[in-house]
């Protein structure tokens, strides 16, 4: 109870900075990341090192089906997440029209096969009922969790455990959190989950998440997943400095021919008060499993509470009316 009274000295909406809002006298400048899906390749470098960094058990050790994706979402065991889009694009036409046939060659532009009298399986496209080619490109991201400033979790929270640190950034107390489970269903993302096991481990039935390397930015340091991405596709830095250089690459991406190209979290107005991570994206966010506006679940928290009040002076003094005409007669 006294850490949701202390929720209510804090902000529920608008541009704020998430560490005043919460109490940090003279906090430092924000931190974040900007993720530029543009360069991603895909190596899964930052889910190892956050596993390795943090002692996060393993899992994603089974097909899924879902072509290189091992892990499928974000969860209590898996705090970055490489999603991999194989999305079709139109054929690039004429692409092998007018090209050179060497001598022996098909009619398909291939080379002559050799019967070695083994079983020859049908290519793709070679089927009498194949259809048209297409082309396709991969999307890959690298996903985590969003760092709202106005956190849904941190204001359902009973106990206090999940929190803004001095950076912006939201964490969870491990050992105050009592696995009630409410930050789980009021994250707009779906990010926060309730580890199940392996058996022995103390975090099992506490909430976990990302907490942006806490220990590491404490000390000055770059969080791991970023430290280990090859391409940076994950930048780390002052949140302000990331959304302008964001801008930027931007402009270079949709100058470049992406006309779709945007940015997802950046804006301080959105439905969170803007993300302490957010994304540059070739596509719509639906496509990478984002959802395409997300507003914090606790948004409307203080009208409720108001209209909640007003019901119950309402029934209030309806008994006592109905209480002094009972005397009067």
């Amino acid at each position: 109870m006294s850490a949701f009274l202390s929720d209510l000295g804090r902000s529920f909406f608008g541009d704020i900075d998430p560490a005043e809002d919460n109490g940090y006298a003279d906090p430092p400048p924000r931190k974040g990341f900007f993720t530029d899906t543009s360069v991603c390749i895909g190596c899964k470098a930052c889910e190892v090192a956050c596993k390795e960094w943090n002692l996060i058990p393993s899992d994603g050790l089974e097909l899924t089906g879902m072509s290189y994706d091992n892990t499928q979402a974000l969860g209590a065991s898996t705090w970055r997440h490489v999603a991999f889009i194989e999305q079709e694009v139109p054929a690039r036409s004429g692409a092998h029209a007018g090209a050179p046939s060497a001598p022996g060659a098909s009619a398909a532009g291939t080379s002559a096969p050799v019967d070695l009298g083994m079983p020859a399986p049908t290519l793709p496209g070679d089927s009498p009922d194949a259809g048209e080619p297409t082309d396709f490109r991969w999307l890959m991201e690298s996903d985590v969790c969003k760092h709202c400033t106005h956190a849904a979790c941190v204001d359902v929270c009973p106990t206090g455990a999940l929190m803004h640190t001095e950076f912006g950034t939201v964490v969870v107390q491990s050992d105050i959190c009592n696995g009630c489970g409410y930050c789980v269903s009021a994250c707009p993302y779906g990010v926060i989950e309730r580890r199940s096991g392996p058996a022995g481990d103390p975090a099992v039935g506490i909430a976990q998440k990302c907490t942006l390397c806490y220990d590491r930015l404490t000390e000055g340091q770059t969080p791991a997943c970023a430290k280990a991405c090859p391409t940076e596709s994950i930048q780390f830095g002052d949140l302000d400095e990331l959304r302008e250089r964001a801008a930027g690459r931007l402009d270079q991406l949709v100058e470049a021919g992406e006309p779709n190209a945007q940015l997802y979290g950046h804006d301080s107005n959105n439905g969170v008060g803007g993300t302490g991570a957010f994304f540059l994206l070739l596509d719509d966010p639906e496509v990478y499993g984002l959802p395409p506006d997300p507003v914090v679940t606790t948004r409307f928290v203080g009208t409720m509470w108001r209209q909640a009040a007003l019901a119950a002076v309402t029934l209030l003094g309806g008994a006592v009316a109905a209480f002094a005409a009972g005397g009067g007669a």
